[in-house]
């Protein structure tokens, strides 16, 4: 059975991706100037970023991984949110 899947999950979704992608290239450039202080800060400063908003995201819309927080409550919610494929 389909799930509606509002605007606000794919645009949260969206920035969770955004941030994923600068912290992937900042650990490849980091992996060749490991010491560049300012790149390290900023690589700092996107992963408390991202951990912020993947709080978020699972306040609203539930569990983003398998092990997430989620909205807690009562059963496991992992299974009750849309699934890859519906995304």
């Amino acid at each position: 059975m389909a799930q509606f899947i509002s605007e606000s999950y794919y645009q949260d979704l969206h920035e969770l991706q955004a941030i994923d992608f600068v912290l992937v290239e900042l650990t490849l450039y980091l992996d060749t100037h490991p010491a560049d202080a300012n790149a390290l800060a900023q690589f700092e400063l996107f992963q408390r970023g991202k951990k912020n908003l993947v709080a978020q995201f699972e306040h609203r819309h539930g569990p983003l991984y398998h092990y997430g927080e989620g909205k807690g409550g009562a059963g496991f919610a992992w299974a009750k949110g849309p699934w890859p494929w519906q995304v």
